[in-house]
């Protein structure tokens, strides 16, 4: 039987190859896109560093005190004389009560979330703790001024009676809880949510294998997070506390709502008064003369490159592992 061949039948669509110009055109404008964004980066922040070396210089060639070791803040004196010791004193105390307080708390929170809650309980409590970090920072310094200031009188009398041998507890001047560590407590509640939420992802990426493996040697759950968990989240647990660290750096508002702030630095981390960069500049912003005002951007110069060390020290440690780095991706 013979097969016969309509030759006027039309011919079958030819797929047609994708036009190789279009998508080089969209990666060149992509590349040239996200290379530009870079690059804005780049002059932005150099941009802010040259107007506060400049500005800074201008105050720093009129000052008549050593700027790193004066304790005194007076710019629109005769002469002028003014210090950021007690700033930085204030500024690194304050911050590290607060890493002290809230990285074992944030860490213990991410465990819990990711190897201990049922499911059910899990994604509301971390719903939560992610809806923390969006709270204001000047509604935590109201609550802060207050709840916290009267509450944390009671803890402060408990510290000086069983601690106060320490010296950093001993309280020695009369008045309500507006110290240093007050702030280190209120800032540690601020980066809480922080270091938690990127603790909690890092912990989450343990690889599976391995608290299978931990588990079919008999190990029980504290150690299979001990041996599996922790080691591999080590450096994430680092990168997120120095996240939170240049957040406590930098806080204004809610350590000017609670601080009673004076030019004295004290080991007694109970007895009112101290300062901070932040707290400084937003205090005497607005009735500064012009030499206070570049006084107080040179005090912020420090808090600027303070703030770059930490952010540096975080990218160093985040390049230690490939996982977090973005290296193979």
């Amino acid at each position: 039987m013979a097969i016969t061949t309509d030759s006027n039948a039309p011919a079958p669509p030819v797929a047609k190859r994708p036009d190789q110009s279009t998508g080089r055109a969209g990666d060149k404008v992509f590349l040239g896109l996200s290379r530009g964004s870079g690059i804005l980066l780049l002059v932005i922040m150099a941009s802010i560093a040259v107007f506060l070396t400049y500005r800074a210089s201008l105050a720093l060639s009129e000052n008549e005190g050593n700027f790193l070791t004066t304790f005194d803040w007076n710019p629109a004196g005769q002469p002028p004389v003014f210090g950021i010791a007690v700033l930085l004193f204030g500024t690194v105390v304050s911050s590290v009560i607060a890493m002290v307080i809230a990285v074992p708390i944030a860490v213990g929170i991410a465990l819990f979330i990711s190897h201990y809650a049922p499911r059910k309980l899990a994604a509301p409590l971390a719903y939560v703790v992610d809806l923390l970090a969006a709270v204001p920072s000047i509604i935590y310094g109201i609550w802060g001024a207050l709840f916290l200031v009267p509450y944390l009188e009671g803890l402060n009398l408990w510290l000086d009676q069983f601690l106060g041998w320490t010296y950093l507890f001993e309280k020695t001047e009369i008045g309500v809880a507006r110290s240093l560590f007050t702030v280190g407590v209120l800032l540690a509640i601020m980066i809480l949510p922080i270091v938690t939420s990127v603790s909690r992802e890092v912990f989450l990426q343990v690889p599976r294998m391995n608290e299978e493996a931990a588990l079919a040697l008999g190990a029980t759950r504290w150690e299979v997070i001990r041996l599996s968990v922790l080691p591999f989240g080590r450096s994430g647990v680092i990168s997120a506390s120095m996240l939170g660290l240049g957040r406590a750096l930098g806080e204004t508002m809610a350590v000017a709502t609670v601080l009673s702030p004076s030019f004295v630095i004290s080991l007694h981390l109970l007895n009112p008064g101290g300062g901070t960069f932040a707290q400084n500049i937003a205090a005497k912003f607005d009735e500064a003369n012009a030499l206070g005002r570049d006084a107080l951007i040179a005090s912020g110069l420090v808090l600027f490159v303070l703030t770059l060390l930490v952010n540096g020290a975080a990218r160093l440690i985040i390049a230690r592992r490939k996982e977090y780095s973005g290296a193979n991706a």
